[in-house]
């Protein structure tokens, strides 16, 4: 159901080709590729001569790492501007993925559970590793288990339970981040495939539509980027959020 890419057309030209079935195999990272090749392409034409007196594209992608470092630094306060190249990476990126599905022949590589949760897995790596840079393994620990103090220390039952229940929700994390996108901008795909279906009749809801996915494809870039930028907060001690 989802509109034709140039890789289901070229299968259905050349049928039963090897290349057509390796095409197949490699189609979300094709087109996640392509995406990373348009967003360099868009920086290279910016930044070839940069200028005090921003020309246009130069003024549009520093409002655009000023605002997405504004958001982060709001989250995480004045050091968390170190994460804002990731978080900043991550909002571009998958925003551009999402939006890839309304141009001709192209398609959402973040449709693909694989390319949503490879994201997600990338946010957990990170956030892990900078819970034990800054917690330490002693520090992570204990912030695993609670922060017992007290009478909690003396029983065990509590601060192995709450142990358990972190370690568990960690896991989950990535699951429940990557799922949100991939749903999302599936259906969103799917949506335009079946209204594209209904031909000339249908072209004022495509058109509709259209919009919607639009709209969608931020909102989830932002939800996704946000949540990230939540689980850094809660992997960073207290008193350096500030």
């Amino acid at each position: 159901m989802e509109l034709p890419n140039f890789i289901t057309i070229l299968g259905a030209i050349f049928k039963d080709s090897p290349f057509i079935r390796y095409l197949y195999h490699w189609e979300n990272a094709i087109f996640s590729f392509i995406v990373i090749c348009v967003l360099l392409l868009i920086v290279f034409l910016a930044l070839r001569r940069p200028s005090v007196i921003p020309g246009r594209l130069q003024n549009a992608l520093e409002v655009v790492a000023g605002t997405i470092d504004d958001f982060v630094c709001g989250i995480l306060g004045p050091k968390g501007r170190k994460y804002t190249p990731f978080i900043g990476t991550l909002f571009i990126y998958i925003i551009f993925m999402n939006l890839a599905g309304i141009i001709p022949f192209m398609k959402s590589p973040t449709a693909s559970w694989s390319t949503t949760l490879a994201l997600a897995l990338c946010v957990f790596a990170y956030v892990q590793y900078t819970a034990l840079k800054e917690q330490g393994i002693k520090g992570y620990i204990d912030h695993m288990m609670g922060r017992p103090r007290g009478f909690l220390i003396f029983t065990a039952v509590i601060p192995i339970l709450l142990l358990f229940v972190h370690i568990l929700s960690e896991l989950v994390r990535p699951i429940s981040l990557s799922l949100r996108l991939r749903s999302n901008i599936w259906g969103d795909d799917m949506l335009l495939g079946i209204m594209a279906g209904f031909g000339i009749k249908g072209v004022p809801l495509l058109f509709f539509n259209t919009l919607l996915v639009i709209l969608a494809g931020v909102v989830q870039a932002t939800v996704f980027c946000l949540l990230s930028t939540i689980y850094f907060a809660l992997a960073i001690p207290h008193e350096e959020v500030s």
